[in-house]
C-alpha cells in the first residue's frame, strides 16, 4: 500500500510514515523544505519537495497518482497568523482533496481538530480562524462523492509517549489530550479500515485499544 501524506515532516506525519514503512507498505510525505528530506528517509519514507500553498492541482495529481491513500496532515502551525490557517488548513487541504479527485485516489483521511466548525467563534482570533478554516475544509472535502473520506478529530496534542488506548467516536466531542504517538497509530489503523469512510471521528485518550475501539464505530 502506497500513502502520500501532506505535511511529511510534522509530528504526527514522521510518526505515521514511520509505522506504514514498518509494517511494510510505501509512504511517501510532502514536504515544503529540502533540507527536511533526510528526516523523512530516516524514518523510511520518500522526500517529495512539493508546496501546497503555490502547487497547482495538476503538480498535486501527478504526485498521487498511483498511490492508493492521501492523509491530510500538514498544518500552519503554532505561531502563525489567521492569514495562514486559510492557506494551509484551508486551501492546501481542499487542493489536496481536488488533486486526489484528479489521480483517481479515493481513500483520503483528514486530520482535522476537535472543535472544527466553519462558524467557530471565541476569543482568540486566531485559534477561532483555525477552527473555522478546518471546519470549511471538511465541509469541502465531504461534497466530494468520488473520495473515501474519514476526519480523524483528535483533541489536545501531546508529544508524551502512546499508550495504544483511546477514546474514539463520531459523535461524543468530549475534550482531553491525545499523544501524537496514538494519533498516527490511529490514522495507520483508519488507512486499512474502509468501513470508516464518511465518518468524522473524534480522538482522545481513553482506555480502549485502537483496533478495537475502530471495531466498535463501525459494528463489527
Amino acid at each position: 500500500m502506497r500513502t502520500v501524506i501532506a505535511g511529511g515532516h510534522g509530528k504526527i506525519a514522521l510518526r505515521l510514515e514511520r509505522l506504514l514503512t514498518a509494517r511494510g507498505d510505501s509512504a511517501a510525505g510532502l514536504i515544503r523544505n529540502p533540507a527536511q528530506a533526510d528526516g523523512l528517509r530516516a524514518v523510511g519514507a520518500e522526500p517529495v519537495v512539493l508546496d501546497l500553498e503555490s502547487a497547482d492541482v495538476d503538480e498535486v495529481a501527478a504526485v498521487l497518482r498511483g498511490a492508493d491513500a492521501a492523509v491530510f496532515a500538514a498544518g500552519a502551525g503554532p505561531g502563525s497568523g489567521a492569514a495562514r490557517k486559510r492557506t494551509v488548513d484551508h486551501a492546501a487541504a481542499v487542493l489536496l482533496a481536488d488533486a486526489a479527485e484528479r489521480a483517481r485516489v479515493r481513500r483520503f483521511l483528514v486530520v482535522s481538530s476537535l472543535g472544527a466548525n466553519a462558524h467557530a467563534t471565541g476569543a482568540d482570533p486566531v485559534f477561532t480562524a483555525y477552527l473555522r478554516a478546518k471546519g470549511e475544509a471538511d465541509d469541502a472535502i465531504r461534497a466530494r462523492t468520488s473520495l473515501d473520506w474519514t476526519f480523524l478529530r483528535p483533541g489536545t496534542l501531546t508529544d508524551s509517549p502512546g499508550t495504544g488506548l483511546i477514546a474514539l467516536s463520531p459523535t461524543h466531542a468530549g475534550r482531553g489530550p491525545v499523544p501524537r504517538e496514538d494519533v498516527a497509530s490511529t490514522l495507520a489503523a483508519l488507512l486499512t479500515a474502509p468501513a470508516t469512510a464518511g465518518l468524522t471521528l473524534n480522538l482522545t485518550s481513553g482506555s480502549t485499544p485502537i483496533a478495537e475501539t475502530i471495531d466498535q464505530v463501525i459494528g463489527r
